[in-house]
């Protein structure tokens, strides 16, 4: 791909979620990225208060990304995808059959001793391998979370052409989360 003689994309749309005339332009070009193997499956349960939780169980869930920016290259390309791609299964690999634990709920009780991850949370008790289970840097395991998670381990991986990351992940058919935002650039992960 080239990287010179890039130029705008003539017309205007609309960021998900932003009104026209909203303070910065939004990207006049959007890439959407939705591959079959892009996919993980997980086991988790979701909190939804003190006492109340659902049962253990798991989802097929699948990931998708759209790209928004404002300048094509000198060949018509937004961002050669393959690397893109690439980067999106390794972050569904990571999190492909384990048992998804968030490390940062406060209702939840997190002990790792003697090669098990044991978990507390109301009158319940889970014992797992603690190779089987992942724990993440979230409140919760929704969609909701994950979306969020998974942009924030990919935006600042991308190109700079890519400025804006819309992350979906959908754990049913029909019942899915997106974040959207605007990237912070290359090599500002941290």
């Amino acid at each position: 791909m080239g990287d010179g003689g890039s130029a705008p994309v003539s017309g205007t749309v609309a960021a998900p979620g932003t009104a026209e005339g909203a303070a910065a332009p939004p990207p006049t070009i959007w890439l959407s990225l939705a591959k079959e193997d892009f996919k993980f499956s997980s086991a988790h349960f979701t909190i939804f208060g003190d006492d109340d939780a659902e049962l253990l169980h798991g989802h097929n869930y699948q990931v998708g990304a759209r790209l928004g920016g404002r300048r094509l290259d000198s060949l018509g390309f937004l961002v050669d995808v393959a690397p893109v791609k690439r980067q999106i299964r390794a972050l569904c690999s990571e999190l492909d059959e384990r048992v998804l634990i968030p490390a940062r709920c406060t209702l939840l009780e997190i002990d790792e001793r003697d090669g098990e991850t044991h978990l507390h949370f109301a009158e319940r008790h889970y014992c797992f391998p603690a190779a089987d289970v992942l724990r993440l840097p979230l409140r919760n395991i929704t969609i909701e979370e994950l979306s969020r998670h998974f942009w924030q381990l990919l935006a600042p991986r991308l190109p700079a052409a890519i400025e804006w990351l819309e992350l979906t992940i959908g754990e049913t058919s029909g019942q899915q989360a997106s974040w959207c935002a605007a990237c912070p650039g290359p090599g500002s992960e941290g």
